[in-house]
């Protein structure tokens, strides 16, 4: 343990850039324990990295480079292990529905604006409030659930039985994950990851002959017009609130938890989401932003400080540009039946977020909301769709419960209400799982 310095006297608010860094970097340690808490969200970050890269041809490279960047600058802006995720939402429909890369990167730079002009005028708790809770978790439902049948469709499509890339490989990496699944000290996303590259070279040797430095950098990725046309109702619009819940409201929640007198501001996070995404997505950069999820599962293997996140950024980014060439070739050829794994437990974990919706009402709105999207094809009809429900109940046009049932009811939040407001329990299923784990 450390004695924390004594805290500036200008507020972080007001700070400017020159006085945030060096404030920052006085808190930064560099230790086993940090470096161990750096591999807290890789069960995020690799599956769907990995799987866009395989399944859309997203550059690995460029990805990985800028995922590397946002991390050493989110170190750089706050104290604290602040999570750069990728966002689901985009990755989920990507990975179903076919998207392109420009389409992807399209998305990412949508969100982006919009989080940044919400941050900048203050609207981000509008809109927080305007969307219940319900419809969020319905959309994270539909989304859960179309990774988890994406990978267990991935691992069907190998159509074997035994082998490296079989039915058997899915079954052993699935017990893998479920043995390993509370593990502090052995990350079992990074543990699959090293069993599909071990496969992967030796399918394919010459890879490996291949793999070699070299310097690569991220280059120029135009997006058509056609792109963001396409891209928003798909991808950003259902990314929308999923990322003012979670990568804002909820985080500044967590952080209050676990650093009470390091938390994050919602303002400063917000911008600090809209601006990740505006130049990363013209050179191929991952549509990222920050999660809940995610700070808690750094903390939980031992992250404290901005020490783990400059770390994890300083690595990527020199994989990246070293290796940038030939990681490209591996993804293409990971194994599906250990890829597929990957991708449906992260399924699993976004889908069960959900299971704070107990009142018939929030139960009824989340499951239309999540139909719709499934049965419609369309996220954004099942956005709206449910999101009427919504209101048609708080309104008392329709009534799915008796009296008695309503004290125990965590009907949707409208304007006006305060059980929107977000609290350890309503982050993604990292920050609930550990949530009331975590030592303090």
């Amino acid at each position: 343990m450390w004695t924390m310095e004594p805290r500036a006297k200008t507020s972080p608010s007001r700070r400017t850039l020159w006085q945030l860094v060096p404030q920052n970097l006085r808190y930064a340690r560099f230790n086993r324990h940090e470096i161990a808490g750096s591999l807290g969200d890789l069960g995020t970050f690799l599956p769907l990295l990995v799987g866009m890269s395989a399944q859309n041809g997203l550059n690995f490279a460029s990805a990985l480079f800028f995922a590397g960047l946002f991390n050493i600058v989110t170190g750089l802006t706050f104290s604290i292990p602040m999570a750069v995720q990728p966002m689901k939402a985009i990755a989920a429909v990507a990975l179903t529905e076919g998207l392109t890369t420009p389409q992807i990167l399209a998305a990412g730079a949508t969100v982006s604006l919009i989080i940044l002009i919400l941050g900048l005028s203050g609207g981000i708790n509008w809109l927080n409030r305007i969307v219940p809770r319900s419809v969020v978790r319905g959309l994270q439902l539909a989304l859960g659930l179309t990774l988890l049948m994406k990978g267990m469709q991935m691992v069907s499509a190998t159509r074997q039985w035994w082998g490296l890339d079989s039915y058997l490989m899915g079954l052993v990496c699935a017990v893998i994950v479920l043995l390993l699944f509370f593990s502090r000290r052995i990350p079992a996303a990074l543990l699959l990851f090293g069993i599909g590259m071990m496969i992967t070279v030796i399918h394919q040797p010459a890879i490996w002959q291949n793999l070699g430095l070299g310097l690569t950098f991220p280059a120029w990725s135009p997006i058509a017009i056609n792109d963001f046309v396409t891209a928003f109702p798909k991808a950003a619009l259902p990314q929308i609130p999923l990322t003012t819940l979670n990568s804002v409201i909820a985080v500044c929640a967590l952080s209050v938890d676990l650093f009470p007198t390091r938390a994050a501001d919602p303002r400063k996070v917000s911008i600090s989401v809209g601006m990740m995404n505006l130049v990363a997505c013209w050179f191929g950069g991952m549509p990222m932003c920050h999660g809940a999820g995610g700070l808690a599962g750094q903390y939980r293997f031992g992250a404290r400080t901005n020490g783990s996140i400059l770390f994890l950024g300083a690595v990527k980014i020199v994989l990246a540009i070293t290796l940038g060439a030939s990681l490209m070739a591996i993804c293409q050829s990971f194994p599906q039946s250990v890829l597929g794994v990957m991708l449906a437990f992260s399924g699993m974990e976004l889908a069960l977020v959900c299971r704070d919706q107990t009142s018939r009402s929030d139960a009824f709105t989340m499951l239309l909301t999540t139909g719709a999207c499934l049965g419609l094809n369309n996220i954004a009809i099942g956005f709206v769709l449910g999101l009427a429900m919504a209101y048609c109940l708080k309104l008392g046009w329709f009534r799915l419960e008796d009296r008695g049932e309503d004290v125990h009811s965590t009907a949707p939040s409208l304007p006006g209400d305060n059980a929107n407001q977000a609290t350890p329990d309503s982050l993604d299923s990292a920050t609930v799982n550990h949530s009331v784990e975590i030592p303090r």
